[in-house]
């Protein structure tokens, strides 16, 4: 699933970059998605409001199984 997980997230890449972000991806573990945003995606306020919204239902719907996807900081 991890794979997978990765190239859905090189499609959402290109969008976080023109703003100077980017996102790893931490963990795959037992349905659960654990992603890092990092660069400018670190610290802004609209971070979690993105991840909520485009992200975790980006990745909920392209991949089965994927029951949640939790956002680290650092």
């Amino acid at each position: 699933m991890r794979e997978t997980v990765e190239h859905v997230l090189e499609r959402i890449r290109p969008q976080l970059k023109v703003d100077g972000g980017d996102l790893q991806l931490v963990d795959v573990s037992d349905g659960i998605v654990t992603i890092r945003m990092v660069g400018g995606c670190c610290g802004c306020p609209f971070t979690k409001l993105a991840l909520m919204n485009g992200l975790e239902k980006t990745i909920m719907e392209q991949i089965a199984g994927v029951r949640q996807v939790k956002l680290v900081k650092g």
